[in-house]
């Protein structure tokens, strides 16, 4: 009878501490997820964004025909807007707008950043209705609303140069969109609004913590190095948006800050809290910026108003302080039980 040969020892020992080891490696990866000890965005794919912001958006690629040099200033007008509309431009005829922030202060990526209200199909969704005018509004309308608010300036002529510039460009950041133009990662990121007032102690902190590097410990921002713009933008004071824009809004601040704050942040690995945006939010809108005339005017069906617009008139039996600082739930309560609206802005 032959004797069975024995395993060697030693290849048993590996077997086993490989066995082994891989078992304990996978609980202890399971440990972590269950407990919420690893960071949600290490398992996030970037494919779950839509191909279409990786397209080709390079301008310099484009020849000088009539349409592609609309384009190009278009494109100029966008990352450059002080420097061809703001208020020292050399050219007081221009001055439509009214500080020296460019839309790429707001929207990043040169408006292809999600979460960043990207314009990658904002062709597609307009006309669209507006509840600030309650009524169906086209494109040129909406950059003009950006131009009296965030710009905190005046309207460009709707046959001008520069607006239908700005329209090319968006034509061809659009042109990669599906027909209607919805794609994910368009607006802003969803937080949980705390059930609470914003903490503006607790806001300051956060801005001193992640904020002051760009923005400065006034809030004022950092100018580029071509003198008319700006690298970092002011969050108050005179070179801001004023009071009307949508920024304004606790809960938009919010949002947008914890998608792309601090500088980097993209929505797969938001550095903030939902609780820390909303505060940190909070603590911006309380400084002082321009005012806009004649906000009475916006929504001229107020029950339309989002919960946290920061100024009268109102729907509802709600303060101004709580439109501005929350808390926000009794407020979107009363909407739903009181005209079947479900509020979440």
């Amino acid at each position: 009878m032959t004797k069975k040969r024995a395993y060697p020892f030693h290849k048993l020992t590996s077997v086993l501490l490989t066995c082994f080891g891989g078992i304990f490696v996978l609980a202890a990866l399971v440990t972590l997820l269950f407990f919420d000890a690893l960071p949600k965005d290490l398992m996030t794919n970037a494919s779950d964004i839509p191909d279409v912001y990786y397209m080709n958006y390079d301008v310099s690629a484009l020849d000088n025909s009539e349409t592609n040099t609309s384009i190009k200033y278009g494109y100029e007008l966008f990352i450059n807007t002080p420097k061809y509309i703001g208020p020292e431009n050399g050219n007081q005829n221009m001055a439509y707008a009214g500080n020296k922030l460019a839309c790429k202060n707001c929207h990043l990526h040169n408006g292809t950043k999600p979460y960043s209200a990207p314009l990658i199909g904002i062709i597609q969704r307009f006309p669209q209705f507006r509840g600030r005018e309650n009524k169906i509004g086209t494109i040129q309308e909406r950059i003009n609303g950006c131009m009296e608010r965030s710009m905190n300036g005046h309207i460009l002529p709707v046959d001008g140069k520069e607006i239908k510039a700005l329209v090319a460009y968006l034509e061809w950041l659009s042109r990669y969109a599906p027909k209607d133009g919805n794609i994910e990662g368009k607006g802003f990121l969803k937080i949980d609004v705390p059930n609470r007032a914003v903490n503006p102690e607790k806001g300051k902190q956060i801005f001193q913590t992640h904020c002051i590097v760009c923005h400065g410990k006034d809030g004022q921002g950092v100018m580029a190095s071509n003198g008319f713009s700006y690298e970092y933008p002011p969050l108050w004071g005179s070179n801001s948006f004023n009071n009307g824009a949508g920024m304004t809004r606790v809960i938009t601040a919010a949002q947008f800050i914890k998608g792309n704050m601090p500088f980097g942040t993209t929505y797969s690995a938001p550095v903030l809290t939902d609780e820390e945006a909303y505060d940190v939010a909070g603590y911006i809108n309380m400084q002082q910026r321009p005012e806009k005339l004649n906000l009475e005017k916006d929504f001229p069906d107020i029950k339309k108003k989002p919960v946290s617009t920061p100024y009268p008139p109102y729907a509802d039996p709600f303060s101004v302080e709580q439109h501005k600082k929350g808390p926000f739930q009794p407020i979107i309560k009363f909407y739903k039980d009181s005209f079947n609206i479900t509020k979440t802005k």
